[in-house]
């Protein structure tokens, strides 16, 4: 399969101990503020749970992940960031690593350059449009919408264009997020994504697009996003009848997923990490 390629803050959204002090002796107070201090999307924290491991050694860890404002139950591109470090800075000799998280435990494997996650899916169901007008009219103005559905488990609304829209209706959405907030306050929904249908016909044969947005939890656009992708990949698995999609999320940074549907109700999605900062963090 083709690689996920995430240009991402790698070093500075994946950290483990820090100097000789474990990362397990923070607080949840000090992630929060590093978290803060980073101001990504999401910043993972990586922590041994075995005390006689070491990142070299280990295969079994601890992950959590905050945004700018909260701690998150499912984050893909710095699960995908977290095993590119302890692979490509700790050494770590297992072929397959297993992060314990809110979302249960889940799995990393090297596979040649890059990785595959595997990740929980999350079936959306169908919606009246009209339970959700407002959040839709802040998001696509008078752009025809196709369906609207909601995962209660992850609180994603999934927003799918008309079919007759073309690619450059959703790329060239200028979303408020401060009025996407405002327009919806019920708790329900903490992110919303916007997709479409692709055109696996023409190359590179992209199945679907999307777009996510999550002000709620401090991120007004998301680059790249594999807990959105849990929902998207269970959603047009469903009205493609195909196991195996390539995905864009049309971020202005963007990025391309191959994601792959299994039947045991989970979804692989395949990733390469780039490096782009090292850095300390003084506490």
């Amino acid at each position: 399969m083709r690689n996920l390629k995430h240009y991402e803050e790698l070093l500075s959204r994946a950290s483990g101990d820090t100097a000789d002090k474990p990362a397990q002796e923070l607080t949840d107070d000090l992630y929060q503020k590093i978290a803060a201090e980073m101001n990504l999307s999401e910043t993972a924290f990586i922590t041994r749970i075995n005390p006689s491991d070491s990142f070299t050694t280990g295969s079994r860890f601890r992950l959590r992940w905050f945004t700018p404002t909260t701690e998150v139950n499912l984050c893909g591109h710095a699960t995908l960031a977290s095993a590119a470090v302890l692979f490509q800075y700790k050494k770590n000799v297992n072929p397959v690593l297993v992060f314990e998280t809110r979302s249960g435990d889940l799995t990393v494997t090297q596979r040649g350059e890059g990785y595959v996650m595997d990740f929980p899916l999350n079936l959306p169901t169908q919606e009246n449009p009209s339970e959700f007008r407002d959040i839709i009219k802040a998001a696509v103005g008078n752009h025809p919408v196709e369906e609207v559905y909601l995962s209660s488990n992850t609180k994603k609304l999934l927003v799918r264009l008309d079919d007759s829209c073309d690619s450059s209706v959703l790329t060239s959405l200028k979303v408020d997020p401060i009025a996407l907030q405002r327009s919806e306050r019920s708790g329900r929904v903490t992110g919303l994504i916007l997709t479409m249908k692709g055109s696996p016909d023409c190359q590179p044969g992209y199945d679907f697009y999307s777009r996510y947005f999550a002000p709620w939890n401090g991120i007004p656009e998301d680059p790249v996003t594999g807990s959105a992708h849990t929902v998207l990949a269970a959603y047009w698995s469903e009205k493609l009848g195909k196991k195996k999609m390539l995905a864009y999320q049309c971020s202005s940074r963007g990025g391309e997923l191959e994601l792959e549907v299994r039947d045991d109700g989970r979804v692989n999605i395949a990733g390469q990490a780039v490096t782009v900062l090292q850095g300390t963090i003084t506490v």
